[in-house]
Parts: C-alpha cells; sequence; structure tokens
C-alpha cells in the first residue's frame, strides 16, 4: 500500500564548473565509495543516474570519471538535497541535472525524456544528513516531532501512524518493517499513551512495551521501531520495487546497475531481482534439454554482497550494516518489447 502521493518531477539543469568537489567531502562520507565506482567503471562522455543523490559523496567520484563531456543525474525527494545538488554542480567536471522526485517517479520521467543512461545506482534508506537533522525526527537520540518524511512536503507523517492507525496494524509495521520481536507490546503501549507527539514519548512507549530483559540487548531498544515507522511513513520497500524494473529497462546493453542497502529488508529485493536477472533456463530440471528458452539478462557482478572493511567500518560505523550489489546488462527482456 502505498502512503504517501507521488510528486510531479522538476527538473533543473546546472553548468559544468571546475573540480575537485571539496564542499560535497565536508558533509558526508560517501559508504563503499571507491567499491561502488570500480563496478560501475565509468568512462568520459557516459551518463549516470544517481537514484538517491543525497550529499553527492558517490556523485563527486563517478562525475570526476565522466569528465566534461559526460553528464550526471541526480534524483532525490527531500527539497534539501537540492542546495547541496547546487553545490556540487557549481564544482562537477560534467554536466549536472537534478531531478526533485522520488526515485520512482524520477526515473518513468527520464524515460519521458528518452535519457537511456550508461549505469543506474542507488545508495539506499536514509541519509546522514536527515539522521543528523534532530527536527526531522529519525533518531531517537533527539527529542524532536515525530515527523521521519523524507519529503517534507508530503502529508502523512510519524504521528499521523502512531496516533490513527489501528494497533493491529502498528503491531504488523513494527513486524514487517523492524522484524521487532516484542511488536505487539509496543503497539499496544503507543495506543494506550495516544497521542504521542515527539520522538522521546515514542521512545518511552518502546520501552514500556518490551520486557525489562530486552531492553538493554542489541542496541538501542527503539531502533527497529524507528526503522519500521520511517519505511512505512516513506513507502520506502514499495518504492524500492517499483524503482528496480525501471532502473534495468532504462539501461542499454553493457549498462550497469548498482545498489548499496543497510539492512536485510532492503538487500533481500535488490539481491533476489538481480539473480532472476542472471538466470538462464527455467526448464524443470526433469527435462533434459531446454525448451523455456530463457536467457540471462544480467551477469553479476558481485556474486555475494561486498561489505565495508574494517577500515571504513571503524571509521564510519554507519557503514557497517552495509551491502553492494552490482550486475550488467547482457541482454534485454524479450518480453518486454525492447530491441536489443
Amino acid at each position: 500500500m502505498r502512503l504517501h502521493a507521488a510528486r510531479t518531477p522538476t527538473f533543473s539543469h546546472a553548468p559544468v564548473g571546475p573540480s575537485p568537489l571539496s564542499l560535497v567531502t565536508r558533509e558526508h562520507d560517501p559508504v563503499l565509495a571507491p567499491e561502488l565506482v570500480d563496478l560501475l567503471a565509468p568512462e568520459a562522455g557516459q551518463t549516470a543516474v544517481d537514484c538517491t543523490f543525497g550529499a553527492g559523496g558517490h556523485a563527486r567520484l563517478v562525475a570526476e570519471r565522466l569528465g566534461p563531456g559526460g553528464t550526471l543525474i541526480g534524483i532525490d525527494r527531500d527539497p534539501t538535497a537540492k542546495e547541496r545538488f547546487n553545490r556540487f554542480a557549481a564544482e562537477a567536471p560534467c554536466r549536472a541535472l537534478f531531478v526533485g522526485a522520488d526515485f520512482v517517479a524520477g526515473l518513468r520521467a527520464l524515460r519521458g525524456e528518452g535519457i537511456r543512461p550508461d549505469m543506474v545506482y542507488m545508495d539506499l534508506g536514509m541519509s546522514s544528513m536527515q539522521v543528523d537533522a534532530w527536527e526531522r525526527g529519525f533518531s531517537y537520540s533527539y527529542d524532536a516531532p515525530l515527523d521521519m518524511r523524507m519529503d517534507p512536503r508530503q502529508g502523512f507523517d510519524a504521528a499521523d501512524l502512531v496516533n490513527e492507525w489501528p494497533e493491529s496494524r502498528i503491531a504488523q509495521v513494527l513486524r514487517r518493517f523492524g522484524e521487532e520481536r516484542h511488536a505487539a507490546g509496543i503497539a499496544r503501549e503507543i495506543v494506550a499513551r495516544r497521542p504521542l507527539r515527539t520522538t522521546s514519548e515514542l521512545v518511552a512507549a518502546v520501552q514500556a512495551g518490551m520486557p525489562a530483559s530486552a531492553r538493554f540487548a542489541g542496541g538501542h531498544p527503539a531502533k527497529r521501531t524507528f526503522q519500521a515507522l520511517r519505511i512505512a511513513v516513506n513507502g520506502e520497500l514499495d518504492l524500492l520495487d517499483e524503482a528496480l524494473p525501471l532502473a534495468w529497462d532504462a539501461l542499454p546493453l553493457g549498462g550497469r546497475f548498482a545498489a548499496i542497502s543497510f539492512h536485510s529488508l532492503e538487500d533481500r529485493p535488490v539481491k533476489r531481482f538481480l539473480a532472476e536477472k542472471a538466470t538462464g533456463c527455467v526448464c524443470p530440471p526433469e527435462i533434459p534439454v531446454c525448451v523455456c528458452g530463457h536467457e540471462p539478462e544480467a551477469e553479476l557482478l558481485t556474486r555475494r554482497a561486498i561489505a565495508p572493511g574494517p577500515a571504513e567500518a571503524e571509521a564510519n560505523p554507519r557503514s557497517r550494516s552495509a551491502h553492494l550489489r552490482a550486475a550488467t546488462k547482457i541482454a534485454f527482456d524479450t518480453g518486454a518489447g525492447e530491441e536489443g
């Protein structure tokens, strides 16, 4: 179920400027950046689509490879990303275009413009800037209004969810999107304490809804609840399911796709999608000769997900759960009407 209405994408062009892009790196340490760029292998004059621009840390490294004849297109639904993109574009060594939309609407808009990028990549989940902006309510470490919207222009927020949804539905969200074992007790406590308006009130409800022994095991007791509510408020997994085929269909033969995820709920659909694209014959094993004619569309560039090394995990603790997967497009889906 989609919890927010798709916004009409807005396009912004920016002129080519000099490098280096020092302003970007002062704000954000991109996760698995060298590994991502190595897998994408950008070349001069190509076009890249960054589906989750954020602070532009990955975009900076890709842009350096694209050069003056290349184009980097950044997509982000968070309106605060536009200012960061403008700073990036002012120094970028390539042409820059910003699409103000979630990545489903953004990819559809690019398809409508006939843009066929050489590579598409995603850095999933919330950005460090969103976590650190205490007033947006993403973090259980700050007392702030219950918000959690990646696009503040969206009407529905976390306060609406916890104060209006029935207990059973809140528990379902906590189980599905937070994998929270104590979902029933937490949901019951949330409903009993309504109205909840701040993150600290939510944290108190979570702690009260958990057994005492669970409050001090496995990190902050509200971590899974905050993750679940954020995913539900922003429709993150629904958007990912829609965006994966859109990103893949946008690529030409030889085009590359990559995604960085930060928990299993993001990683599983990426892994499954790429595995299906890389699968050849799907005939039952008892049939000795292939009759289905199914050919793989992808060559996996990562047989197993790439994780940060010890040095990166120590320098940037938020990177520890990251997983990177990538593939190259080697054929079109003949059932989709594409021409190879």
